[in-house]
């Protein structure tokens, strides 16, 4: 059971006062569910205002707040036309008030004539006249309301004021109870770091780099406690030692020769699955270093003891491919192998369901799905995840309870991680590296555009497929908005068939599973030569006939993103192009990346590189190391504190994998409070 101390924030916001359906709706959009929601939504800016006796022409561009006499109303001729307000200071300088559209009404009853009221807002000039338009405070003088110097600028939803937001987050606060400090003492004296309790205080009063870095440590610090934690109870249960005798590998008959890296791995992997305590394994690979082969290999030393493996794909395009690949790979031995998918119904789903149960199937391949609680396994001892970085901790327990012991775990990925962020998202997993390339894979040829040489592009596609070849085509939206000018797949796709016929096809996130895989179907059999698509085609995809890329608005993109679309070329023996098409202007930032993406194949070099391009604040690239397992935590925070955060979660785990001492049980509270879910379950369990 939760801590009774932290009830009153793990309450449902409808338990403060004054928020009824109407205010519930957009704290719900913004996720914030629960009091403690709101006490870590931070404001996003601030707003610095200045008192002022007097208006003076200095003041231009500044938030001021003043006190005015109100001297008179003006409206225009018409009904759009402005009411204009006039006020006087305590030097009889005027300042017009400026309000449009249907704010008059309310605008009169505020300021009647001859009151005295204290204003505040941005001070502007507009002809020979000093102006503040829809001032942001009005105030009767003297009174209560009069605004704060410094006052927070929080993330909205519609139907919430950034005023009604900021009384409910200090009703959160006169909530938050005091609870036993869980970090070390050493650390916050070095770190000169508050209290939990008052950094929460802090950073919604003021700007506070000590109280931020405080809390994103603590969200840093449980997710680490977290793995931890798993870890220790991972490494206590008995797993299956699977040791197999070589035999089906030896009768593989591969069209290529294994690398040093990958054969490096290959036994890496075999002695932790001859191991009873279950492996838990991180398989870093850069876009096509052969993480596929050695699944594979991994994958036979299970059925070669008599075991189950499975093998988990985050798309169903992804997981059929990889069902394609590995019946190619395995054709000729006695191994039987299936796909369950979502899409999987009626008696195709019975008949898989009633093979792992008894175990005439080998090898399983599927989405999702294949985790479900009706799916038994007779003798699972293997499960490999590729490409899922939601696959986290908690899911990890859950797939513990497949097997007869925990199965042992190989997790892929084909983008390098930095180390920072490897640690922070896969702290508790050993890690092993496909660092070499496999021989004959010739470099992509990245090239960067204007979108002004759009026509140009399209006339150099056009050569393309009459000789032959495919290509895809990315654009980031899947319909035209009002509020974004980057082109639209749908219309791109609209465009590009105008000139070549049916030889377009068209894929996006928000087609239904069948469509897309007959679309991708009737690309990667040559039936289409162009395929127009989202990101969705970013992971996974094998066409080796496709040898050119063309990323639209490729500086709305990441670099981890970028390198893993250009990775979808250049694995046939046609020399392969990246084109990467650029808005007319782009910020420093956005031309260093697109720089760095002609200049290197490397992955690994690219993803230490856009962890230093990305300023803190952005979110962690969705391809880069998953999505963020973090609310609070910047990308520099991380880098700055999860050394540390891993450190100090070490040092709280006993011998037999529990928590330890005082600070052990306040770090206990912490957990909770964190939600690291899969802490919490292992704390239950144990």
């Amino acid at each position: 059971m939760r801590p009774d101390i932290l009830n009153p924030l793990f309450a449902e916001v409808e338990t403060l006062k004054g928020v009824g359906p109407g205010i519930a709706r957009p704290l719900d959009r913004l996720g914030l569910k629960r009091v403690k929601d709101l006490l870590y939504h931070f404001p996003a800016g601030w707003t610095y205002r200045k008192r002022v006796a007097c208006i003076d022409e200095v003041d231009v561009g500044t938030n001021i707040i003043v006190q005015l006499i109100i001297a008179d109303h003006r409206s225009g001729g018409s009904s759009r036309s402005p009411l204009r307000i006039h006020g006087v200071d305590g030097e009889g300088n005027y300042l017009t008030l400026t309000f449009f559209g249907r704010n008059g009404g309310w605008a009169r009853k505020q300021l009647p004539i001859g009151a005295e009221r204290i204003v505040s807002g941005k001070l502007e000039r507009y002809g020979d006249e000093l102006q503040i338009v829809h001032p942001d405070h009005i105030a009767e003088a003297g009174g209560k309301g009069s605004p704060p110097l410094i006052e927070p600028v929080y993330p909205l939803s519609e139907g919430l004021t950034s005023n009604r937001l900021s009384m409910l987050v200090a009703q959160a606060q006169d909530r938050i109870p005091t609870l036993s400090e869980w970090i070390d003492s050493g650390l916050i004296e070095q770190r000169k770091w508050p209290s939990w309790r008052s950094a929460l205080a802090t950073v919604h009063q003021r700007d506070d780099n000590k109280a931020r870095d405080r809390l994103a440590y603590d969200e840093l610090f449980a997710n680490q406690l977290a793995m931890r934690l798993v870890r220790a109870s991972h490494d206590r249960v008995t797993g299956v030692a699977v040791a197999g005798d070589g035999n089906l590998a030896a009768q593989l008959k591969l069209p290529f020769a294994l690398t040093s890296a990958q054969r490096r791995v290959i036994e890496e992997i075999r002695g932790d699955l001859a191991q009873t305590k279950p492996m838990l394994r991180l398989l870093q690979g850069d876009v096509g270093s052969g993480k596929t082969a050695v699944a594979l290999h991994a994958l036979l030393s299970a059925v070669e003891a008599g075991k189950q493996g499975a093998m988990l794909a985050p798309t169903e395009i992804l997981a059929r491919q990889h069902f394609a690949n590995l019946q190619s790979m395995l054709a000729g031995l006695p191994i039987n192998i299936a796909i369950l998918t979502g899409r999987d119904k009626g008696r195709v789903r019975e008949s898989v369901l009633m093979g792992l149960a008894d175990g005439s199937i080998d090898i399983l391949v599927g989405t999702h799905a294949i985790f479900q609680e009706a799916v038994a396994y007779r003798a699972l001892a293997l499960a490999i995840i590729d490409e899922q970085h939601r696959f986290g901790v908690s899911q990890r327990l859950m797939l513990s309870r497949k097997g007869r012991g925990v199965p042992h775990l190989l997790v892929m990925t084909a983008t390098p991680i930095p180390r920072s962020l490897a640690l922070a998202c896969y702290g508790d997993m050993d890690v092993s590296q496909l660092d070499e390339m496999p021989p004959g894979r010739t470099p992509v040829e990245t090239l960067v555009i204007s979108e002004e040489r759009l026509p140009e592009l399209i006339d150099g596609v056009a050569r393309h497929l009459s000789g032959g070849g495919q290509a895809f085509w990315v654009c980031p939206l899947v319909e035209e908005s009002e509020n974004s000018e980057l082109a639209a797949v749908e219309q791109r796709a609209e465009l590009l068939r105008a000139r070549f016929g049916n030889n377009v096809a068209l894929v996006h996130g928000r087609m239904k599973g069948p469509d897309k895989d007959a679309v991708m179907e009737r690309f990667a059999s040559g039936q289409a030569q162009l395929l127009v698509a989202t990101t969705v085609i970013e992971v996974g995809v094998d066409v080796p006939n496709a040898s050119l890329m063309i990323v639209e608005a490729a500086d709305r993109f990441g670099l981890a993103q970028l390198h893993q679309l250009r990775g979808r070329v250049g694995r046939g023996s046609e020399k392969s192009r990246c084109i990467l098409v650029r808005s007319k202007a782009i910020g420093e930032t956005a031309r260093a990346r697109l720089a760095l993406m002609r200049e290197t194949n490397d992955g690994f070099r690219i993803a230490e590189e856009d962890l230093k391009l990305r300023g803190a604040g952005e979110l962690l690239g969705t391809r880069q190391s998953g999505e963020s397992p973090f609310r609070i935590a910047t990308d520099e925070q991380v880098r700055d504190l999860i050394a540390a955060a891993s450190a100090d979660a070490r040092l709280l785990i006993d011998r037999d994998g529990g928590l330890t001492g005082a600070r052990g049980e306040a770090a206990r509270v912490a957990l909770y409070l964190f939600e690291r879910d899969a802490g919490v379950a292992t704390l239950r369990s144990g």
